[in-house]
């Protein structure tokens, strides 16, 4: 049994149980600081791909807070973008990092009635495909696309029983919350590879520990012995080389493929800000890296399936290791790099005029095995991703609907996670 209801009726009974972000002239840029109350921006939310993106604030102090009271934001609420990417939803998890928030001036938030409805229930109610159309289709796209709080208010929402809503919830929250920990597992394992490549090829961990008369740390000896036991005059281990970065690979271009122009398919298409959608169609078929030029300059992904990188990235090749290639592109701060005033920009010849110091070839296979082992569990992490967001995926509408019932999706679920 559905009851049908607006998100207004919903929403906490105190004052400000549904309210917009303050004029942007109540909060002007010249108000951040470096810290003190976290402003939620569109940068922490998106569409259906995470619930909360509980990082990359700008700051304001209590003073501005003070003022601006009445837009404030905690545990639980859910965020809605009324102004730039319309369809931008998240909601604030119980783990959050801070205590209290404050909404931009693009941003809207609702503090759900729990008496009522359960938090969770609503924001994957609103985050299934059918209704984020929806409310895109109903948005002003004169200029920037913008929605407002009155909209929302009167958005209809169909609520099971209570006890319904929060098993729900529950099982659909036990498969994001996988999906979390899987990509925060694959940081810590991105950041240790990191980490390696620095002391290998920056620090020149190994060398300095063979001056001192050590065995390199966490490393074979047999590897350790492929390193050089002494800096030259110029700093870098002996008998390696400074090199320009085009002296090892080549940027090439991508190629325009508007959305309107992609056939349905599996092959990841490639933008500067990662995966925009999928086409039939490869233009690269080998593992390769991909390099933001445009919009997201400096932006790095490593894929090793076929792909379609378009006119606003360029892709690496190389016959060197594709991990050694990768993490000196990321060693290189690219995104510093921006050459245009209006559009971010990266110019790729002064990319191939970057600096490195060049080691012998046994050393960067053996660095490629080492890295390799890190990726196998980095990739088996990133399948077992795209398998739980299929599953969730399916199982939302179905589970809203009420097409599925609860011990059916609780079963499908503990086959899996």
């Amino acid at each position: 049994m559905y009851m049908e209801t607006t998100l207004s009726d919903i929403a906490d009974g105190c004052k400000y149980g549904f309210v917009d972000g303050p004029f942007g002239s109540n909060l002007p840029s010249s108000c951040y600081k470096h810290k003190g109350i976290p402003v939620i921006r569109g940068c922490n939310l998106s569409i259906g791909k995470f619930r909360y993106i509980d990082q990359g604030y700008c700051f304001v102090d209590n003073i501005v807070l003070d003022k601006l009271s009445r837009s404030t934001a905690r545990k639980f609420d859910i965020i809605f973008t009324k102004k730039g990417t319309i369809g931008q939803i998240g909601i604030i998890p119980k783990n959050a990092l801070y205590n209290l928030y404050l909404l931009s001036s693009n941003q809207m938030r609702l503090r759900v009635d729990i008496s009522k409805a359960d938090p969770y229930f609503v924001y994957y109610y609103l985050t299934q495909k059918n209704i984020i159309k929806k409310i895109i289709r109903d948005s002003e796209s004169t200029g920037v696309p913008k929605t407002n709080l009155a909209y929302f208010r009167s958005f209809p929402i169909k609520l099971p029983a209570l006890s319904e809503q929060q098993a729900i919830a529950h099982i659909l929250g036990t498969l994001d919350d996988k999906i979390e920990l899987n990509r925060r597992q694959n940081a810590t394992l991105e950041a240790m590879a990191q980490a390696i490549f620095k002391d290998w090829f920056v620090d020149f961990g190994p060398v300095h520990a063979k001056m001192e008369g050590r065995q390199p740390e966490g490393m074979s000896r047999e590897i350790a012995d492929l390193f050089p036991d002494r800096l030259d005059d110029e700093g870098k281990p002996e008998g390696w080389e400074w090199k320009t970065l085009d002296s090892i690979l080549e940027l090439c271009y991508g190629k325009a493929l508007k959305a309107s122009e992609r056939i349905p398919g599996k092959t990841p298409v490639y933008g500067s800000g990662g995966i925009t959608g999928y086409h039939n169609q490869a233009l690269v078929i080998t593992p390769s890296i991909i390099v933001g030029r445009k919009g997201t300059i400096g932006s790095l992904y490593i894929e090793h399936r076929p792909f379609y990188p378009i006119d606003t990235v360029v892709q690496v090749k190389s016959d060197y290791s594709i991990f050694f290639c990768y993490f000196i592109l990321k060693q290189q701060k690219l995104k510093d790099m921006n050459t245009d005033a209006a559009v971010p920009g990266l110019n790729r010849n002064n990319v191939y005029r970057l600096v490195f110091s060049m080691p012998s070839n046994i050393v960067i296979e053996k660095f490629d095995a080492y890295i390799q082992n890190i990726y196998k569990k980095i990739y088996h992490n990133y399948s077992e991703i795209s398998i739980l967001i299929s599953l969730r995926d399916t199982l939302l509408p179905k589970l809203i609907s009420g097409e599925l019932r609860v011990p059916d999706a609780e079963k499908m679920v503990a086959d899996i996670v």
